[in-house]
């Protein structure tokens, strides 16, 4: 029911898209031509060198992008310093309908045999097949397009020196599934969609404190029994753009018989997780907004702790506001108009366990808010130096939670402080 239902859909937009379309849409320099800015943005997101037509038929595009940090944690008196990730993209454009894309990321500098450091996995990897210059599918490792950051991941855009916390903690970052999506957008409006199918969460791999995150495969061995449905719309209005997103997917991957012998529901959608997302942002004369809110529901919250023992919530939200101004903006002309210095205040507020099942423990330490505030220089667009402070408050964190706590353990800080300054790159 659910692939008639989503053949329809795509049926559907497919038929505005013909009607609205000349005879000559197949021809990229003519459809360019014709888009309006906003269109323009939508249709390259600056991360796929090969989406706006950057490169030719048979050509192999390589670039990347890098970030690296110093963090200082006051109340623990703890300072870190890291290579956080080195991605190198490589993309091949095998002609005018077909395409590769792929990221390839070490974090944490190295990896070390015995070490519980360090990684090395595929961000994204798939094929792309353009429809049309309007429309096109893509098929493998993807990002589905929830938030305003998983997609755009750069370091180069977010000002802060780590990802906003509700975009690492409530969606997942950098959050890919293995799947099919097929994206698009209107020929005489600026709005864009997309609609996937991806492989569903594994709940047995679910952590306390970590969201929906850990029950993500990243495309490694999944459990491939449940499946999942995600949708976006994202529109711009002069300078503002508006984003919406939904995923509904199952989180049991297991055989029925695997299933059956634990007693619990099985099936494409059993275990159903469900996600509303909405976003958005403003640009104009070096002053920038953003505002973003997002809740799951996890409703068989319940029937998982009783089966994996892992203090799965049945509820979690995220919602932050970010306001900045480039300093430099009026004075880019009689300097060097590549100059950016943005000062920028952003509030954070989530709980990630929001509701909770009666078979699950309470922990006040994952009802946070943080304020962070800092500077990030860009000498030039593709390079950014950034230095900020972050104030956390959260509840008290449950010691039901811990087993065998070491006799030098440090009381958890309700209220605390974190320094940091990073350097990012992307060419």
């Amino acid at each position: 029911m659910y692939r008639k239902c989503l053949l329809a859909l795509i049926c559907f937009i497919s038929t505005l898209e013909l009607s609205a379309q000349d005879t000559d849409t197949d021809k990229k320099e003519k459809w360019q031509a014709g888009l309006t800015p906003a269109q323009k943005m939508i249709a390259n997101s600056g991360e796929d060198l090969l989406t706006g037509g950057n490169a030719e038929d048979h050509a192999t595009v390589i670039s990347g992008y890098g970030e690296m940090s110093f963090r200082r944690d006051v109340a623990y008196k703890q300072s870190r310093a890291n290579l956080d990730r080195v991605v190198l993209f490589v993309g091949h454009q095998f002609s005018s309908r077909f395409s590769f894309f792929s990221e390839l990321e070490v974090s944490d500098a190295r990896i070390e045999a015995g070490a519980a450091r360090g990684e090395v996995g595929m961000e994204q990897a798939f094929l792309r097949y353009n429809i049309n210059p309007r429309q096109y599918v893509i098929a493998g490792l993807i990002t589905p397009r929830i938030g305003i950051t998983n997609e755009a991941h750069l370091p180069i855009n977010f000002l802060s020196s780590e990802r906003p916390i509700v975009e690492q903690l409530v969606i997942p970052t950098t959050w890919r599934e293995l799947g099919v999506g097929y994206y698009g957008q209107l020929s005489r409006w600026p709005i864009a969609y997309s609609i996937a199918i991806m492989n569903g969460l594994d709940a047995s791999q679910m952590q306390h404190g970590r969201g929906i995150g850990a029950g993500s495969a990243g495309g490694q061995s999944i459990n491939a029994n449940s499946m999942a449905v995600t949708a976006s719309l994202r529109a711009y209005a002069g300078d503002f753009q508006f984003q919406v997103s939904g995923y509904y997917g199952g989180a049991n991957g297991m055989s029925p018989y695997t299933s059956d012998s634990l007693g619990i529901e099985h099936g494409a959608f059993a275990m159903p997780v469900t996600m509303g997302e909405a976003n958005i942002q403003y640009s104009n004369s070096g002053f920038s907004a953003k505002a973003l809110g997002i809740i799951i529901n996890n409703s068989a919250a319940r029937q998982i702790n009783t089966t994996f023992a892992n203090n799965t919530p049945e509820q979690m939200y995220g919602v932050y506001g970010e306001l900045s101004y480039d300093v430099l903006y009026n004075r880019s002309q009689r300097l060097d108009k590549e100059l950016s210095l943005v000062g920028f205040v952003r509030y954070e507020r989530l709980n990630l366990n929001a509701r909770i099942p009666g078979n699950a423990i309470k922990d006040e330490n994952l009802d946070q808010h943080h304020a962070i505030g800092g500077l990030a220089f860009f000498p030039t667009p593709n390079v950014a130096v950034k230095a900020d402070v972050r104030y956390t408050s959260t509840g008290a964190f449950n010691k039901n939670l811990l087993i065998n706590p070491p006799p030098v353990m440090r009381s958890y800080p309700e209220q605390n402080y974190t320094v940091s300054l990073s350097l990012g790159y992307a060419f």
